[in-house]
């Protein structure tokens, strides 16, 4: 059937319907159901266009506001050339069925305008009856609402696809996603379309909350440190558990009433909240106990093999666990599972895998060494790489190179590490070489890094006396190194 003669048919479907005939399966489960809710909600199918239209300056204060303001771009880069060249309008919603913005082919915008499918009009299925946008909030799910399966008369010559979007801290609704058109121009690949894009403004969401949580916890981590050894946790604003200690001991959520100072933490057990400038620390009442930490010291430089000593105990790390290790003490505020897998494989890695490894890891440092709610190290922690770069943060170029056994993990090949391991050697060759000094060249040159640097040698040969008993020595690797 083609889509003149599905839209006949659904017209004739639409008058026999509402005009009391008993027509079996039909229409469609889900559109008999919002006409259902429509009508209910006291919807006349012959109505003209939405009783609730917003003016300019109210829709441009939703828009700022609105959490779907920042995924525009990947909407727009989905749906809107796309929209255009099929004659079709890309319209984006707020949860209420608010239309937020509409873009697309300027010949259906001028259409749609007569039907008030434009900025500010609202198209929630209790103001203008069953449509793409308003069904699709109304269900919580992807639908496509053609010709006489709207409600309303008028709309009968349009054919709609739409998706709803989630927020991804919370799981409520955002707004919806949508495709309209004349009738000529539905494809049956709508769906299909805005539902990918309404996925992808998820993940864009899902990416950007991960940014504000690792912010979050830089900032407010010392709060939950200031506990000592007590039993406690970071929250989002939301009530997420982002940090927590002792080790896993709290849901990934609780329910935080707003001025609530007690919370029920849902095993009968009570906690206390205090708000932050963003989040809550929550503790538990009664003494602080203060426990011991163990010790952990992390060897991670040079070409030797990579190793972390627990309370005395040295452990050879297999490169992944060194890998993992160095990224944790590089970020001691924690990462998560997908922080961890995009810094150790890129876009190709999967979280599942980092979880698997860092099971391992835990078992065998030994408790006390890793929490989980991020990720992080809560031992007692030196690392050499850290060590390093503070002395070179403090200009003590003597203490950094004395530390300095090579590169970070050389044969890693983390995108993180990589980046990490490339500043490192950068910045102390440079401090090297601006020195001028022979004793602080020479110093560098031991390194594995600074033993093949030709310019390294060049400064040496230009700087040591002469006389001086290394100058033969200096001479010699610079002959070897330009031939």
């Amino acid at each position: 059937m083609d889509q003149r003669e599905q839209a006949r048919r659904l017209s004739e479907l639409y008058d026999e319907v509402l005009g009391g005939v008993q027509i079996p399966g039909a229409p469609r489960a889900l559109v008999a159901a919002s006409w259902e809710r429509s009508l209910a909600a006291a919807v006349d199918p012959e109505l003209d266009q939405p009783p609730l239209v917003v003016d300019h300056e109210m829709v441009e204060t939703l828009r700022e506001n609105h959490p779907l303001r920042a995924v525009l771009p990947v909407l727009r880069q989905t749906l809107t050339t796309i929209a255009d060249e099929a004659s079709h309008i890309m319209i984006i919603t707020d949860a209420q069925g608010m239309i937020l913005w509409r873009e697309g082919s300027a010949e259906v915008k001028r259409q749609a305008d007569r039907i008030a499918l434009s900025e500010g009009a609202v198209w929630s299925e209790d103001q203008i009856g069953t449509n793409g946008m308003g069904t699709a909030l109304a269900v919580g799910e992807p639908v496509q609402i053609h010709s006489a399966e709207h409600l309303v008369r008028r709309i009968h010559a349009w054919t709609c696809a739409a998706a709803p979007v989630h927020d991804p801290d919370t799981g409520k609704l955002l707004g919806a996603v949508d495709v309209s058109g004349p009738l000529r121009t539905v494809h049956p690949a709508m769906v299909a379309l805005v539902t990918a894009a309404a996925q992808l403004a998820e993940g864009q969401l899902k990416v950007r909350m991960a940014a504000a949580d690792e912010m979050l916890r830089a900032r407010n981590m010392r709060h939950l440190t200031a506990l000592g050894d007590a039993p406690g946790a970071l929250l989002t604003p939301s009530g997420r558990v982002l940090a927590v200690q002792p080790l896993e001991w709290l849901p990934d959520r609780l329910v935080v009433p707003d001025g609530a100072d007690r919370i029920d933490l849902g095993d009968g057990r009570e906690g206390l909240v205090e708000r932050l400038d963003e989040g809550y620390l929550l503790h538990m009442p009664g003494a602080r106990v203060r426990r011991s930490r163990p010790s952990l010291q992390l060897k991670l430089l040079g070409s030797g093999q990579p190793t972390a000593i627990v309370g005395g105990r040295e452990i050879a790390l297999t490169l992944r666990r060194a890998e993992v290790l160095a990224l944790l003490l590089l970020h001691p505020s924690g990462l998560t599972a997908e922080q961890l897998m995009l810094q150790l494989y890129g876009d190709e890695g999967n979280p599942t895998t980092v979880r698997a490894e860092m099971h391992r890891l835990r078992n065998l440092l030994g408790s006390g060494v890793l929490d989980t709610k991020p990720y992080r190290i809560i031992a007692d922690v030196t690392g050499d790489v850290t060590q390093v770069q503070t002395a070179l943060r403090e200009g003590n170029l003597h203490t950094a190179l004395s530390l300095y056994a090579g590169p970070l993990l050389a044969r890693s090949d983390a995108p993180a590490l990589r980046l990490e391991r490339d500043e490192l050697d950068a910045t102390i060759r440079r401090s090297a070489l601006d020195t001028r000094s022979p004793d602080v060249l020479w110093q560098f040159a031991q390194t594995p890094t600074g033993a093949e640097d030709l310019e390294i040698f060049e400064s040496l040969a230009a700087v040591l006396p002469t006389d001086d008993p290394r100058h033969a020595a200096v001479a010699a690797r610079l002959a070897r190194l330009v031939d």
